[in-house]
């Protein structure tokens, strides 16, 4: 061993020695740790971690818990709960494939949830989209906590989220207990579990003898829970018309508050099988496990526009005191229609399809066809061109009506311009004729309007299914971001009223197109049967009704503008090859010059409204004389 070496060693020995000298505790500071300690035991505010060895409730009792040494001002304020009315709030975490939940021992309540296969899409200043991790129940101002009545406090009532709980993680990490124990007894104990690659967390609630530090007089404890949404969707107003509170009665359907203004729905004696605080696309549901709620008081409060969070939901739940235990479980996560339904009880239905036989075609008809198209080709855009045309390819035998209709009205223009003429400034006895016109020659003026009208059903369905489909969240296409929201192609530097600041691409080809398949169909539709002022108004209304349009569809979803783009693409294709290509005008000539000889038979729609304008013409020429008259 060399020199240098040698030294070294002694230099750490001195270094060890010196440390330990000025290091170790003060035999006074000691004495005072522990007088303080002792001090804590004697008041009942260490508490021996009983949940590290705890043995299933109906095999455990527990000894009451001293609380002599309490201050009176805790004693007062907490009662029976004294012994959890102090402590430090410490956090934990259960996690699985599809979600990680934080937990407080202070409430022993959920902190927050963040679902790992979500996100969250911000805009920065520049409106370009960024994403953040997607996260429930977080809002600080959130509250989950259990009243429980007791008859000597000064409020009536003890908050669990006011006592520290002792908790308990298992082995696995995948579920946690929390306890409060009482003076007299019993205790207060939640168990969170949570479920593998599920958005479901078990959820119980264990009461041995907490009857006995509750007021006599009650017999229920509220739970009260109050949820600040927050605005996880781009499209705040979509978001805010789909949010709102679910209920299910146990012996109704299920109902839901209003989702547009202030609403309450009191719930006295009836009993509740599940609770869900709604987003548009996520949900946060208490549902019972056996014996069911026996009551509630819901809340919605529609917040401010400018306000952080999008509304304020309250749910006062009633769950019986009495009970030793009460089994119910969590679901926190996105509105998969088959993961709801799964669950029963019409779970399923907090997704806002409808309630009217287009909601029964939009789960039934419409989600079936679209999941089948998806998982064929890959891309949901390109379904819903699919579905489009399948619409068209089902609607065409009428469409191929509309366009003969139109094209016996072309063939008649000629006699209608000289009718025009004939009968310059009388527009009644013009409308006359021309209808029976229509009638000698076979012509049905609204043989045009059956293919929209039919088309109507499938808009107003197709409007409340891509707002409430998850599988079209964030989901792209072309220029479009998200599917089941506006697709903003580029932004303004100022916000329009009534429009706002982004431009949809999808709505403004929807403009053109609609205007331009007008355009081609104007050239041969007659409005004369209308009047010549109705007429003008009614050509005029042609073309400005899609740009009243544009305020209202430029914040539509993107995945109805884009059906409605491609529908009116294959509308024009489907006019234009009919008309050019398969309808045979020659032979529409000869059909309707073999009807104009055939005898005609009274009576029929055509024949009531010649009689009807007859009738008009006879009222306005009436009054044209009575006005003469007056004039002399």
């Amino acid at each position: 061993m060399d020199r240098n070496t040698i030294i070294g060693f002694v230099l750490i020995f001195a270094i060890l020695i010196v440390w330990q000298t000025t290091m170790a505790p003060d035999p006074a500071e000691i004495a005072k740790q522990e007088q303080s300690l002792d001090s804590l035991r004697q008041a009942g505010k260490l508490r021996a971690d009983s949940l590290a060895a705890l043995q299933p409730a109906e095999q455990q009792s527990a000894a009451p818990v001293d609380s002599a040494g309490a201050s009176p001002q805790i004693a007062q304020a907490y009662g029976p709960f004294s012994p959890a009315a102090r402590g430090e709030e410490q956090f934990f975490t259960l996690e699985n494939e599809v979600m990680r939940m934080l937990l407080s021992n202070k409430g022993g309540r959920i902190v927050e949830v963040e679902l790992k296969h979500h996100y969250k899409v911000i805009l920065d200043s520049l409106h370009k989209e960024h994403k953040i991790p997607l996260k429930l129940l977080e809002d600080k101002k959130n509250r989950f906590e259990y009243l429980f009545p007791v008859a000597n406090v000064p409020t009536g009532s003890v908050s669990s989220a006011d006592l520290y709980f002792e908790a308990s993680k298992s082995g696995d990490g995948k579920s946690i207990t929390f306890r409060a124990p009482t003076t007299t007894g019993g205790y207060f104990e939640q168990k969170y579990s949570l479920q593998p690659e599920s958005y479901g967390v078990l959820y119980q609630l264990n009461m041995p003898g907490l009857s006995n530090a509750l007021d006599r007089n009650s017999e229920n404890l509220v739970l009260r829970w109050v949820d600040y949404l927050d605005k996880l969707e781009l499209n705040h107003t979509y978001e805010r018309n789909y949010s709102t509170i679910y209920y299910k009665p146990v012996s109704d359907d299920y109902d839901y508050c209003s989702c547009t203004s202030d609403d309450e729905e009191v719930l006295d004696g009836t009993e509740v099988e599940w609770v869900a605080h709604s987003n548009q696309f996520f949900a946060s549901a208490l549902m019972t496990k056996g014996n069911p709620f026996k009551g509630a008081d819901l809340k919605v409060n529609v917040l401010d526009p400018e306000n952080e969070d999008l509304k304020k939901l309250t749910s006062n739940i009633l769950i019986p005191a009495s009970a030793q235990e009460f089994n119910m479980e969590f679901f926190i996560g996105p509105k998969d229609f088959e993961t709801l339904r799964a669950y029963g009880n019409q779970m399923e239905d907090i997704i806002p399809f409808g309630r009217s036989i287009l909601g029964a075609a939009n789960r039934w008809v419409i989600r079936p066809l679209f999941n089948f198209l998806t998982s064929l080709l890959g891309i949901k855009g390109l379904a819903i061109i699919v579905l489009t045309l399948l619409v068209k390819l089902a609607l065409y035998p009428l469409t191929y009506k509309m366009l003969y209709s139109q094209s016996k009205m072309a063939v008649l223009k000629p006699e209608i311009e000289a009718l025009k003429k004939k009968l310059k400034g009388d527009q009644s006895q013009v409308q006359m004729e021309t209808m029976k016109l229509y009638r000698e020659y076979g012509v049905n003026p609204l043989g045009g309007c059956f293919p929209v009208v039919l088309q109507m059903p499938i808009w107003f369905a197709l409007y409340r299914f891509f707002p409430a489909s998850i599988e079209f969240r964030q989901v792209g296409f072309l220029w479009a971001t998200d599917l089941s929201s506006y697709d903003a192609a580029f932004w303004l530097p100022w916000e329009i009223p009534f429009y706002g600041q982004h431009v949809s691409l999808f709505t403004l080809l929807w403009v053109v197109s609609t205007i331009a398949y007008t355009y081609y169909n104007m050239k041969v539709m007659d409005m004369s049967n209308m009047g010549g002022a109705n007429a003008q108004m009614m050509k005029y209304m042609q073309y400005l009704m899609p740009v009243f349009f544009l305020f209202f569809f430029n914040n539509f979803a993107s995945g109805l503008t884009c059906y409605l783009v491609f529908s009116n693409i294959i509308n024009i294709a489907q006019t234009v090859i009919t008309k050019n290509y398969i309808i045979d005008k020659e032979k529409i000539k000869q059909e309707m010059e073999a009807h104009r000889k055939k005898p005609k038979k009274k009576g029929g729609f055509q024949s009531r409204l010649e009689e009807a304008l007859k009738q008009q013409q006879a009222v306005a020429e009436q009054r044209k004389a009575a006005a003469k008259g007056k004039k002399r």
